[in-house]
């Protein structure tokens, strides 16, 4: 299986110097080549869609009939790295607990990082997926991917959910940042829709809405 850092593989410009974040998504990517083995729940990385597609920025399909419940699969859009999950009914019943709740720095997603159809308690258009832009809203990390609480705990108490281990900042199975860490947004969502029951496509919204994922307040 493929650790979803090293799967993003972000593609950056040619003709200029590298940058901190440039530096960020390779300390990133070889930290999780070690942090992969925490996740009881096993990863698989998505074949990478056209380089054509990848550079017009384009809108990428995803069949989530192989996504089984637990599991992650990772997509590049407009060389962000995508992360979609399959959520169990354990952890959409975690996502309501007050305990959780209580963690997090922006439990109602009031800031600006989701399309209106994502604005809600599991931050999606369908509860059992989550759809998610990982890059950590604080220096550009890549947050890793422990599902369960069962999991090598990266943190005490941990619920599941997504760690960042360059500083520390956690997220819920809704890319929810918690309280108290160097973070200072939710995971960003990108525009995306359902084409079928069992295929999502990214970059694209439902027809009844204009979300300009510009506007979203930090990536």
């Amino acid at each position: 299986m493929t650790d979803i850092p090293s799967g993003a593989q972000i593609k950056k410009p040619s003709g200029r110097s590298p940058t901190r974040r440039d530096f960020l998504y390779i300390a990133t990517a070889a930290v999780g080549t070690v942090g992969v083995a925490a996740a009881i729940v096993p990863m698989i990385s998505q074949l990478e869609p056209d380089k054509a597609t990848l550079a017009a920025g384009g809108p990428v399909e995803l069949d989530l009939s192989q996504v089984q419940p637990g599991q992650q699969v990772s997509v590049r859009w407009r060389d962000h790295p995508i992360l979609v999950i399959n959520r169990s009914d354990a952890a959409l019943k975690t996502l309501q607990d007050p305990k959780l709740l209580a963690q997090l720095s922006d439990p109602q997603s009031s800031e600006f990082q989701q399309p209106e159809y994502a604005h809600n308690w599991h931050r999606s258009a369908n509860p059992e997926y989550g759809v998610f832009v990982g890059i950590c809203t604080h220096l550009g990390c890549i947050p890793l991917y422990y599902p369960s609480p069962n999991a090598n705990h990266p943190a005490s108490d941990w619920l599941g959910g997504y760690f960042c281990p360059c500083h520390g900042s956690k997220y819920d199975l809704a890319g929810r940042v918690f309280s108290g860490v160097p973070a200072p947004y939710n995971l960003p969502v990108p525009p995306y829709r359902f084409v079928s029951d069992s295929t999502i496509r990214i970059g694209e919204n439902p027809s009844n809405s204009n979300f300009n994922f510009s506007d979203i307040r930090q990536i």
